[in-house]
């Protein structure tokens, strides 16, 4: 990518209307999930669903959301994009009816379930629609940090609000509310979208899909359940996956798209920013209603307030990325998330810490959206519009399994420690190591291939050697 040191690209009308819809879905899906966590124990008691149950409204959406959005990601390069994103917002809007509607655990799981099926159907849909409508450097790059932006926005927006909602109308206004903002994207979206280009000829890796999706859901069902055969099928099932698709002459996912750099670190240090960062909310999260004694409405506002500087970091990532290079302020911005949390392994009991805790949110937060930009500009870039569906299912998919197992995984390290403190203390040490020893990784995989032969190649001429670096970047 070439530096960009000229003003922010303008948009037209009809390009701010396409953002809204596409963009406005993904806020929708972040709100919504963050209402719900807010909502848990009221949509049990609702539906009759016991405190060890609980868990499964978050696991029932997120095996599928996580298991399957590689698999929905081709699938929009290769039947449509707008097909598929339409789809997805339909599926989303019956299975909230149904969520709604719920009057037992079983109906209320299934609308979970479904509600992670539209979920990787859409957002790896929508974020391939705005990568092939929008062009590759700064316009992109501005584009994907207010989608940073927004779906922080929403989570933080649903974290503030979710308790109140709950409160003044029912848990049930956490699955309605997706309604009638779904109808609106399915009015707005065939006037203003078409449909994306499809390959002359389409043979689906069958073999491939069932391998990827079959063995991602052992592998996250693994972490989830702490269960060491489903995580030997899903290593099984996934090493079964990389042997097909290098002898598929129509491979699902391409190994030569696996193995670009941008590919493999971006989604690494992706994998990273948000298996780190959840896990840290959520030890957080413990460390002030149990060490601390907060109530939950005072935690919310604690992470929300801090939460606005993500919404800032979305905007002027973009800028940022145009300026400086995407390898750059990933680095950066994943330093800036692992650094932030260094302070938070020191804390004590007492309720003074929160002079801590607070202005490390607020840095944090900043940093992880940074990051989150970054990375998906670094993982969607260099690829032809015909798989962008792919790029982006990717992406999305990092996403949700880093999401998905990043609690368990930390929990776990923290469950070694008798004393609670010092087990949050123990696992979020981890998180820092992990976070800036993947900085390091990711900075050298990420360097331009080019840039130590050209170095010694021809160490008197400045301009070969800095044109490489410029544009991998």
């Amino acid at each position: 990518m070439t530096t960009d040191t000229t003003s922010p690209p303008r948009f037209t009308n009809r390009e701010r209307l396409i953002l809204l819809v596409l963009l406005g879905a993904g806020f929708m899906l972040s709100v919504d999930f963050s209402i719900l966590n807010v909502a848990l124990p009221e949509v049990g008691a609702g539906v009759g669903l016991g405190l060890a149950g609980l868990p499964w409204i978050t696991s029932a959406y997120a095996l599928p959301a996580a298991g399957f959005t590689l698999l929905f990601g081709r699938l929009a390069d290769l039947f449509g994009r707008r097909r598929l994103f339409l789809s997805g917002v339909v599926l989303l809007a019956g299975a909230s009816l149904l969520g709604g509607f719920a009057s037992n655990p079983e109906m209320l799981l299934t609308a979970r379930v479904l509600q992670g099926f539209a979920t990787a159907m859409a957002i790896p849909a929508a974020l391939s629609l705005l990568t092939t409508t929008f062009t590759e450097g700064a316009t992109r790059d501005r584009v994907l940090g207010f989608n940073g932006a927004l779906l922080s926005g929403g989570f933080t927006i649903g974290a503030l609000v979710g308790g109140t909602l709950v409160s003044l109308l029912s848990w049930r206004a956490a699955f309605f509310i997706n309604v009638p903002v779904a109808l609106v994207i399915l009015l707005l979206t065939p006037f203003l979208i078409s449909e994306s280009r499809l390959p002359d000829r389409v043979k689906p890796d069958l073999p491939g899909a069932v391998t990827v999706t079959g063995g991602l859901l052992a592998v996250i069902y693994a972490v989830i359940e702490k269960s060491i055969p489903s995580a030997v099928v899903g290593v099984l099932l996934l090493a079964a996956f990389w042997m097909i698709e290098l002898r598929s002459p129509d491979p699902l996912v391409p190994v030569r798209i696996l193995r670009r750099p941008t590919v493999k670190w971006g989604n690494y240090a992706g994998f990273v920013v948000f298996t780190m960062e959840t896990a840290m909310i959520f030890l957080t999260t413990l460390y002030l209603q149990k060490i601390l004694g907060l109530s939950p409405l005072t935690t919310g506002l604690i992470f929300g307030l801090p939460g606005l500087a993500s919404v800032a970091a979305g905007v002027i990532a973009g800028r940022l990325i145009g300026r400086f290079g995407s390898r750059r302020v990933l680095a950066v911005g994943l330093s800036v998330q692992g650094l932030a949390t260094l302070p938070l392994v020191f804390l004590g009991a007492d309720r003074v810490a929160l002079a801590v805790v607070v202005p490390a949110l607020f840095i944090g937060f900043f940093g992880h959206v940074t990051a989150i930009v970054a990375y998906t500009v670094t993982g969607t870039s260099g690829l032809p519009d015909e798989e962008q569906g792919l790029a982006t299912g990717l992406t999305s998919m990092t996403q949700q399994v880093a999401i998905t197992v990043g609690i368990p995984i930390l929990s776990s390290v923290a469950a070694t420690q008798a004393v609670e403190l010092t087990g949050i203390h123990l696992a979020l040490s981890v998180n820092v190591a992990v976070t800036l020893v993947s900085v390091v990784l990711v900075w050298f995989g990420l360097r331009p291939r080019g840039e130590r032969r050209t170095a010694v190649a021809v160490p008197a001429s400045k301009e070969t050697g800095r044109a490489p670096a410029a544009s991998s970047d």
